[in-house]
């Protein structure tokens, strides 16, 4: 179990980092995070690979690009309905993007999906598992604290504002600062 946790922590990370360089890549005048928690994750990542590590622990290159392709893209969609279910948010959009399903998915991005988790179950899993198995059990307590109270606070931000860019961490601040001076005055 605490390695599942591992890898879920990893890929998420891997995933915020996904984030930032495609942003910087497309030179994207708007950086704003596609993901829930103020901590430098994004859970959709760590939750498709998880899933798909689970569902297929090996096969060929095209098989894991095709499972690989059609778990990402169903978690996408799910986390993406959950987030503007439960807190009125899309983090992303991609009613732009030919063949889009309710701007949660897109074949061009089950696609792209596809290619790097088949690449990254295949070349870097195996890493990732010998970092898991050497991760000692007070440092899995710590980040299971940690990560449960950013869900706590990114989810009371979220459903408070309703407002994705509060998630950057100078934002959530500046928000809590003004807020509590407006009471006191």
């Amino acid at each position: 179990m605490s390695n599942w946790f591992m890898y879920f922590l990893f890929y998420s990370f891997a995933g915020y980092l996904l984030e930032k360089l495609f942003a910087w890549a497309v030179r994207s005048d708007r950086q704003v995070r596609k993901c829930f928690l103020l901590l430098p994750l994004c859970p959709v990542y760590g939750l498709a690979m998880t899933a798909l590590l689970a569902l297929t622990p090996a096969g060929g290159f095209w098989r894991l690009s095709l499972i690989g392709g059609l778990v990402c893209t169903l978690a996408e969609y799910f986390v993406h309905l959950f987030y503007d279910k439960a807190f009125n948010v899309r983090f992303w959009d991609y009613t732009q993007m030919p063949g889009h399903l309710q701007g949660r998915v897109c074949p061009l991005f089950t696609l792209i999906w596809g290619v790097l988790s088949a690449l990254t179950a295949r070349w870097i899993q195996p890493g990732v598992e010998i970092l898991a198995e050497r991760t000692p059990p007070e440092v899995l307590f710590v980040l299971w604290l940690v990560l449960a109270a950013d869900c706590v606070l990114s989810g009371t931000l979220l459903l408070r504002y309703h407002d994705i860019e509060l998630l950057a961490a100078g934002a959530a601040l500046a928000q809590s600062r003004a807020a509590s001076q407006s009471s006191t005055s």
